[in-house]
């Protein structure tokens, strides 16, 4: 609940503001690739339509380095719960073993009336 509420706290200005971003930058704006001036690298869009691909185009560039730099701690994870499965596996056997044997050791009780 209050996580929700803390993201909405944040995210009604960040729209607000975008909102307003698109509204007051409408107008054409040429976009050049290539610094030398060929015709072919450009191109024309508004400038809204420009600042929100190339802060999109960040965060997924972000977000893909990030994931890249998390591989190592991911395959340790793997690992981790590689070992844990074969661990438990390994204590179950143990368990199970071992109730067998006390199932083995106690004294049958026909054998004790023999005895007597």
């Amino acid at each position: 609940m209050m996580a929700a509420l803390l993201k909405w706290i944040f995210l009604l200005p960040v729209a607000i503001v975008s909102v307003m971003l698109a509204i007051a930058n409408r107008h054409p704006v040429e976009l050049a690739f290539d610094p030398f001036g060929a015709p072919d690298l450009r191109i024309s869009a508004p400038l809204f339509i420009i600042v929100f691909a190339a802060l999109m185009i960040g965060v997924v560039i972000g977000g893909v380095g990030v994931w890249l730099r998390q591989g190592r701690y991911r395959s340790a994870a793997r690992q981790a719960r590689s070992e844990a499965r074969r661990l438990n596996a390994e204590g179950d056997l143990l368990r199970a073993q071992k109730s067998s044997l006390v199932a083995l050791s106690r004294p049958q009780p026909d054998a004790d009336r023999r005895a007597a």
